[in-house]
């Protein structure tokens, strides 16, 4: 059986992945942080399409919860296949000149560090999988990270940015075993994320500056998620799908 973890699958582009990935078969493990009612909704959502899922709770920059999330997981539904490594957090607009050390390390530690973790764990359950060689990760990264995100949140550029890098260098260590490592980068999409950063109309704002005039959805992002983890993107392994509205 497939077995996909999505990490901040509550809301957003991890709702809409688990919502996809459940009609092509998958069993979704929806892991979340606080927000237990909304993680509830999406399981509920899913079940009543007629597909498998359950919500886990784990706040994915303690290592010691990713390790029970897992363990959790796997005596569930059986190993994970596939990974979603998708939360991540958004502060303040503001310019470098402004930030300090408290808060370019809580980002770090919030966008990067579980990432590592969570593949990690993942990778040693994916070993044990009779499905091991159609066994995937999509790393959720962000246009930021080529864009630079300035005068908004250059640190959140920077934590995509290692994620992009992250994503190349994973996926040459596992490809020889089969384990496909690839990446998402979406742009402007409307989520509550940008409530985060203090603007929530912040898609509407730009999207005229975008060459497709317009914000993206989940949906879209979830689609192309759905397709990395897919065997129909099987040769593709250490590459990135753009999803920016043409930035």
């Amino acid at each position: 059986m497939k077995v996909v973890l999505i990490t901040g699958g509550s809301r957003g582009i991890g709702a809409a992945t688990a919502k996809k990935l459940a009609q092509q078969g998958y069993a979704v493990a929806i892991n979340y942080k606080s927000n237990h009612a909304a993680a509830q909704q999406v399981k509920e959502d899913i079940l009543k399409a007629g597909g498998k899922a359950q919500y886990f709770q784990a706040d994915i920059s303690q290592e010691q919860q990713v390790v029970d999330l897992f363990q959790v997981v796997q005596a569930h539904f059986g190993p994970v296949t596939h990974l979603v490594n998708n939360a991540g957090v958004l502060a303040q607009q503001m310019r470098v000149e402004e930030m300090n050390a408290e808060r370019i390390n809580w980002m770090l530690m919030q966008n990067v560090t579980p990432y590592f973790i969570c593949a990690r764990e993942a990778i040693k359950q994916m070993r044990q999988s009779s499905l091991a060689k159609q066994c995937a990760i999509v790393n959720v990264s962000s246009a930021a990270s080529y864009l630079g995100g300035a005068n908004e949140y250059v640190d959140y550029a920077a934590s995509k940015g290692a994620i992009d890098s992250f994503t190349k260098g994973l996926s040459l260590e596992l490809a020889a075993e089969g384990i496909r490592v690839n990446g998402v980068r979406p742009g402007c999409i409307y989520t509550d994320i940008h409530s985060d950063g203090g603007e929530p109309n912040r898609v509407d704002r730009v999207a005229d500056l975008l060459p497709l005039k317009r914000g993206g959805t989940s949906k879209e992002v979830a689609n192309a998620i759905a397709w990395l983890l897919s065997c129909e993107s099987s040769y593709a392994t250490g590459t990135f799908i753009d999803l920016a509205g043409g930035k």
